[in-house]
């Protein structure tokens, strides 16, 4: 997901009433514009100074984060409505009745099963028991790489990560992957920083893992020393793991191999019988995307005793089932991961939980229903139309870069042109007829639904890439660009307020969903994009010239944003770096296109504010956002995305178009000395 920092929300989209002008081929909303929530803003910020501030502002102090939330910005407020809107489509389809088809079947049965909060209390850890015996019966190095098979057959990411996806040098064909993994802390960096914060997050890590290990009914005593024992393996883990702004470079995750060449650099691994008992079809070949990983854990699977290799799977298991068991344990895992670790007071009400986790396990069931009621093929097309009008500016502007050289043009045009666009639902459904789901088994229903979705996945190993195939369900709100596929996907639950909204006009809109256009497609051009050509191959296009440029551009993005601070902490600038050369590309290309609309059109005022102001008023009001101390801290380290505040004042303080709308002067706040720009 490229535009992860709209979080993994399910917005309800309805875009019936929306009216398009054919004639002049841009989006034109029904009826009177309405006014700008005036009340939003704060206008006794100079927005030359704090333009975050500025447009946020009132906002801001009127929208306090809600206790079951660690993070509360201006979509979210549409988050309360669309969780009615689902839980109607739920709840209709639970309710028993014999003329049911399969699809509602599954869809209901699963969301009653979150929702029978008795029968989970009843059966304690009955579900995950299997689990856990398989783990108690390890008796030997190939029993412990069996059981790792099983359990991530069941969802449980212990030690390492194995899935398909395109080879880089073919993106026609899926492969196998082998990965770094195995940690329970967000980040690798939790494990190895020595300041107070971290240090203190490692010892409510253990306090956490003792009353988990507890509640399966160990002594304080042995829960203690396995908690131990989990972190020595987990920190060892983490030492050997490659940091997250460096597995941005696809170089360094490009390393095709053998399967005994890995299999002999990694004897302990048992690499052969692990793949026989995953199921996955036969290979002799796959990408290991850091396979100093793999060399350095190797020798640990022989020198650490079993019965700790025991605690450390018996704890994966534990915190991976931890949400589905009963209250107890549920209590435990929100009291760690969101309490503390993201300043979360309270747990969400159960409905809102099981609509999440419903639309999570069995997405594009929740999606069929959904789109048939809120969004249809009409919708589909306008939103197409948009799209390429901002496909349009990105050509224009690709052409009109002095820095590019004409031979490293004409290879961009040829790579925007072959872009596939993906819009609100996938032309083909995923079918779950394979998918078994049992009123009244809630854990083993989403057990089940784990291991379907890796046999999918694996199936996909020695294929054809399926280009239908999202990564998303419709209702999300959030949008991405993928390399291997050069696509770029906006599923129906974004395009609606805040980022397009009716009824309001066309500059508001194009800095709102223009902006997000224009985000995802310049993720086709950006650090790790730039380095991947029409087909999806990670192939340079790029004359050595060229490169050099771009890689002086993005740097200065990098430093800029290393200059911005949450709390006590700097930004990665690297982390960061595709998501910010997006945010700021994007909003300067769909600022070219509001430009074109514009042409030779007079438009007045509205509210005040000229169409150009009205425009980056329209891009902040998207960020607009309140986020508690704990959340903002675990997203520096984890999250490729800028804070919000950053997100806007970063992007245009980059922007000679902005300090013209708003009359900005060279020394003020908003005005970037040696500006950045890449696209």
């Amino acid at each position: 997901m490229r535009w992860q920092g709209l979080g993994w929300l399910i917005l309800v989209c309805n875009l019936s009433n929306l009216v398009w002008s054919q004639a002049a081929g841009n989006l034109a909303p029904a009826g009177t514009p309405r006014a700008l929530e005036l009340s939003d803003m704060d206008p006794s910020v100079d927005p030359c100074v704090d333009f975050y501030r500025y447009a946020c502002g009132g906002w801001m102090s009127r929208n306090p984060i809600p206790p079951d939330q660690s993070r509360w910005g201006r979509f979210n407020e549409l988050q309360e409505n669309n969780f009615k809107a689902l839980r109607g489509i739920l709840e209709q389809a639970s309710a028993p009745d014999p003329a049911r088809s399969e699809t509602t079947q599954k869809l209901g049965d699963y969301y009653a099963s979150c929702m029978d909060e008795a029968r989970i209390e009843s059966q304690g850890t009955k579900p995950i028991e299997p689990l856990l015996k398989a783990v108690d019966k390890i008796s030997n190095k190939k029993d412990l790489l069996r059981t790792v098979a099983l359990l991530h057959t069941n969802g449980v990411a212990a030690l390492f990560v194995f899935a398909q996806a395109p080879d880089l040098h073919d993106a026609t064909r899926s492969v196998a992957n082998l990965d770094q993994g195995g940690l329970g802390l967000p980040d690798r960096d939790y494990y190895r920083n020595n300041d107070a914060k971290s240090v203190e997050t490692r010892q409510r890590y253990l306090e956490h893992m003792q009353k988990m290990f507890e509640l399966l009914g160990e002594t304080p005593q042995a829960a203690s020393a396995n908690s131990k024992t989990v972190m020595e393996i987990e920190t060892s883990l983490a030492n050997a793991s490659m940091d997250r702004a460096e597995r941005r470079d696809p170089e360094k995750r490009d390393h095709w191999m053998k399967v005994e060449e890995i299999s002999s650099a990694a004897p302990n691994f048992e690499l052969l019988t692990y793949f026989q008992d995953t199921a996955a079809p036969e290979f002799s070949s796959l990408n290991v995307v850091n396979p100093d990983f793999f060399r350095t854990i190797s020798p640990l699977i022989d020198s650490v005793p079993l019965e700790q290799w025991k605690a450390y799977l018996r704890w994966h298991v534990a915190r991976t089932a931890a949400p589905l068991l009963s209250k107890r344990f549920v209590e435990e895992d929100f009291r760690f991961e969101r309490q503390y670790l993201q300043g979360q007071k309270e747990m969400q009400l159960r409905w809102k939980q099981c609509v999440e986790r419903t639309d999570r396990q069995v997405g594009q069931l929740l999606g069929r229903p959904y789109v048939d009621e809120y969004f249809g093929p009409q919708n589909k097309e306008r939103t197409l139309q948009m799209v390429q009008m901002i496909e349009t500016a990105l050509a224009g502007d690709i052409k009109s870069l002095s820095w590019m050289s004409d031979t490293t043009k004409k290879q961009a045009q040829i790579k925007l042109d072959a872009i596939r666009n993906n819009i609100g639902y996938p032309d083909k459904w995923r079918d779950y007829s394979n998918l078994k789901i049992v009123r009244g088994e809630f854990a083993e229903d989403t057990l089940r639904a784990n291991h379907f979705e890796f046999n999918r996945q694996l199936d996909k190993i020695g294929r054809a890439v399926d280009r239908t195939d999202w990564n998303m369900s419709p209702p999300t709100v959030n949008a991405y660009y993928r390399s291997a596929f050069n696509d770029i996907t906006f599923p129906a639950g974004i395009l609606q307020p805040p980022f397009y909204d009716a009824k309001l006009d066309d500059a508001m809109n194009y800095g709102g969903i223009g902006a997000v256009i224009g985000h995802e497609l310049t993720h086709g051009f950006d650090d790790q994009g730039s380095q991947f050509d029409a087909q999806g191959n990670f192939k340079s296009w790029w004359t050595p010239e060229d490169r050099k440029e771009f890689e002086n551009r993005t740097d200065c993005i990098v430093k800029e944003y290393e200059g911005f601070t949450v709390g006590d902490l700097h930004l990665r600038g690297k982390l960061t770096l595709g998501e910010n050369t997006a945010d700021n590309g994007g909003l300067r290309i769909a600022y070219l296109a509001l430009e074109d609309q514009l042409k030779d059109k007079d438009v007045p005022k509205m509210d005040g504010f000229t169409p150009q102001q009205r425009f980056f008023l329209g891009y902040a009001r998207i960020w607009c956002q309140n986020i508690t101390p704990e959340a903002a801290r675990v997203r520096v380290y984890t999250d490729p995305h800028s804070p919000g505040q950053y997100r806007v004042n970063g992007v245009i303080s980059n922007m000679p178009e902005f300090q013209k709308a708003f009359g900005c002067k060279v020394g003020q706040p908003m005005v970037r000395q040696n500006a950045c720009r890449v696209w």
